[in-house]
């Protein structure tokens, strides 16, 4: 898998949105939602006031936003401006990005996806392992998306839930 390239220049307690597709993007489409998604970061703003934000596409199925918030704190309101953008992607590109108990998992280089009841029987079967990285979505800053965002199963909440014995 490679290294994905978060912007440089942010805060690590920049807030982070992670928005995971029901399916991949094709290139036309990984373009076309950043160009819009750049469009959206760079008009962003919380009571008339910048905030400094980046969005892209990562992995061809993952939606994150970023908001730093040393200069501009992200209120309510431009929170819900970032959330329409999300839904508008949503019914453009007829995706669901909300879906929560769909879980991602990287396996050979792809993101894949499995409903929450499927996943013991995912690692009984040995399509994934606990040493397969889970896209862990809760993250909520910059620092956690480094360090935190791909993990093994084996370190990530779900680890208790199917049976895994932490390490």
């Amino acid at each position: 898998m490679n290294k994905i390239n978060f912007p440089e220049g942010f805060s690590p307690a920049s807030r982070v949105w992670i928005y995971q597709s029901n399916r991949p993007f094709n290139e036309q489409e990984v373009l076309e939602i950043n160009e819009q998604l750049d469009q959206f970061t760079s008009q962003w703003n919380a009571h008339g006031d910048p905030v400094k934000g980046w969005g892209a596409v990562v992995m061809n199925q993952v939606i994150i936003l970023m908001a730093d918030e040393t200069q501009t704190m992200v209120s309510g309101c431009s929170t819900d401006s970032s959330v329409r953008v999300i839904k508008s992607l949503e019914r453009q590109y007829e995706v669901n990005l909300f879906d929560r108990l769909l879980l991602g998992f990287v396996v050979k280089d792809k993101v894949q996806l499995l409903p929450l009841q499927q996943v013991a029987y995912a690692l009984e079967k040995g399509y994934i392992d606990e040493n397969t990285l889970y896209l862990n979505n809760t993250v909520l800053t910059k620092a956690d998306l480094d360090t935190k965002w791909l993990i093994p199963l084996k370190d990530s909440w779900l680890a208790a839930k199917v049976g895994l014995v932490k390490a």
